[in-house]
């Protein structure tokens, strides 16, 4: 019997293993494990913890202890890498990059197949820049917040999320840096979280709070220098998946919104989606192929330009590899955290940005990251 391939899912900047009894990659790990087993192959899938925005070298050693540990003797080895996820991937592969790790922990390099990025942002974000101002900061902080918040705590909170958030006369407050705000809402909505759901978020927004290494990383120039660095491994093979979200329109919103906490959701990615939009002038994205852009064409089916972008992540600077799938999509959508249009308790949104993701795409989307991992395509 051959032995089984083993994925490795890594969590981006907003991302976690289990918080609170949230499962963050559930959908993921679940459409991989049917399609896998459809095309009669064994699977073993890991999720790799990783402080949320600690530097990207030590969260790449956290990943390279990881797989060291849990890998076993033999079988094909996958990384599947969301946001920075997919940096951590590419550092940890890289055999021009210095990661102060023993090399018998670096062994299992040898069996990896290949490397697939979702929504990573290889050639930087130009709202890093943001982030790491004081104002900025807290906002990365709030949004942390209202990302677990949506995925892990569930309605009654979020109800009472909205009425807090009724009160709150406008979005400027929170994006102005009111941290006596944050603080008041973390604490009212974390009384509908037991104990040890409250002790995990606290440890996990502590983690936000105290390191923001990879923050700075990710600005466009400093990514410009990780590109000079870190070469790819020749014998991977890399990939990546790259969406766009509709530019922010208030009467696409206001059909969407249907409570305080939607407004401010939308609100919230309408501010980040405008900060993300401001390329940086010196340090271009990567500049798509024709065949690369026929084919975000046809599948984002708009425009795609330097400006356009996830909420998070600019769409041309996701692209690394062979681009394996591209669509509609915000930055968290393509986990299957989106507005479910069948089963709306199957999926939880993460924040209103108008994006018509469904569970077709997401389905198409899995049959694409799965056949390029099985190479099948």
């Amino acid at each position: 019997m051959s032995a089984p391939h083993r994925v490795y899912l890594v969590p981006g900047m907003f991302g976690f293993g289990r918080l609170a009894g949230y499962d963050y990659f559930r959908h993921l790990r679940q459409a991989l494990a049917t399609r896998y087993s459809d095309a009669g192959v064994e699977l073993v899938t890991e999720i790799v913890t990783t402080p949320p925005t600690s530097s990207l070298r030590h969260r790449s050693r956290i990943l390279a202890r990881a797989v060291q540990r849990t890998a076993g003797e033999s079988g094909p080895i996958h990384l599947l890498g969301h946001s920075t996820g997919g940096l951590d991937a590419r550092l940890v592969l890289s055999p021009t990059t210095n990661l102060d790790v023993a090399p018998e922990r670096l062994s299992w390099t040898a069996r990896v197949s290949s490397a697939l990025s979702l929504n990573t942002p290889h050639h930087g974000t130009p709202l890093a820049s943001y982030f790491s101002t004081v104002s900025g900061t807290r906002v990365l902080y709030a949004l942390s917040l209202l990302t677990v918040v949506s995925l892990s705590v569930g309605e009654p909170s979020l109800a009472v999320f909205s009425r807090l958030l009724a009160g709150i006369g406008g979005i400027d407050r929170i994006f102005g840096g009111d941290l006596r705000l944050i603080s008041r809402i973390t604490d009212v909505i974390l009384r509908f979280v037991d104990d040890e759901g409250r002790g995990e978020i606290h440890e996990f927004l502590s983690k936000v709070r105290v390191d923001q290494g990879a923050i700075i990383q990710i600005m466009p120039e400093a990514m410009d220098l990780f590109n000079a660095a870190a070469e790819d491994d020749a014998r991977i093979r890399y990939g990546s998946v790259i969406t766009a979200a509709p530019r922010p329109h208030p009467v696409r919103f206001a059909k969407r919104v249907r409570s305080p906490y939607s407004a401010f959701s939308a609100a919230m990615f309408s501010t980040l989606y405008q900060f993300t939009s401001q390329r940086h002038e010196m340090y271009p994205y990567a500049r798509p192929s024709a065949r690369e852009e026929e084919l975000l064409t046809l599948g984002i089916e708009q425009d795609v330009n330097d400006r356009s972008n996830d909420g998070i992540v600019p769409t041309l600077s996701m692209l690394w590899g062979k681009l394996i799938w591209c669509g509609e999509a915000d930055h968290l959508d393509i986990l299957g955290h989106f507005e479910d249009d069948q089963r709306p308790r199957q999926h939880v949104d993460w924040i209103a940005s108008g994006a018509r993701f469904t569970r077709k795409r997401f389905a198409e989307m899995m049959d694409a990251v799965v056949a390029f991992q099985l190479n099948q395509r």
